[in-house]
């Protein structure tokens, strides 16, 4: 028997770091996507032991101001694609910009320099798997997906579709529905 599971990932982490918060009785904060504030300080033994108990989870703390901006940009990328009901028409540029405080120059040299790959890139893949969520579990036309992800046409999305997943949204989808279909209950 499969079983097809739907989640938050993010509701997920947040739960998870909650829990191993207050299993170290630390007061704490959640402020934005990614970020904790702690009320109290915290003792190195405490905050290893924390950090040892997320790492099981795959959550990292991170320590360097580089990598937390970097996880600061990924965050509102994704904030951005997937927690808008239709994402933003101003420039992505200014858009980050705005939103982290920082010139776009400055971001895009350190998430390139760091991730090995452009921001540009990094906000197409998020689109193509915000459309395949969007195609599976909301049942959305590619009109629709489109429109929600602010692609000048549906042949704009199915062509960065094509690029990245190998697959056109259609055959994606009947791919989809043949599995689904093969369930036996």
């Amino acid at each position: 028997m499969k079983l097809y599971i739907k989640y938050d990932i993010n509701q997920a982490c947040r739960v998870i770091i909650q829990e191993q918060l207050e299993k170290f009785n630390i007061k704490y904060q959640l402020l934005d996507l990614g970020e904790i504030e702690f009320k109290d300080v915290i003792s190195n033994e405490t905050y290893a032991e924390l950090r040892d108990a997320l790492d099981r989870y795959g959550i990292e703390l991170l320590d360097n101001q580089k990598s937390q901006l970097i996880q600061r940009i990924k965050d509102t990328i994704v904030e951005m694609v997937y927690e808008k009901d239709k994402l933003p028409t101003s420039t992505i540029s200014s858009y980050l910009s705005d939103k982290l405080n920082l010139s776009y120059g400055y971001i895009s040299n350190i998430f390139s320099e760091n991730t090995y790959t452009s921001i540009e890139n990094y906000i197409i893949m998020q689109k193509i798997e915000r459309a395949k969520k969007l195609i599976i579990e909301d049942g959305l036309t590619l009109t629709e997906v489109s429109y929600k992800l602010n692609y000048s046409s549906v042949a704009h999305l199915s062509g960065q579709f094509k690029k990245t997943t190998g697959l056109t949204p259609s055959m994606f989808k009947r791919i989809v529905d043949k599995r689904r279909g093969n369930i036996k209950e």
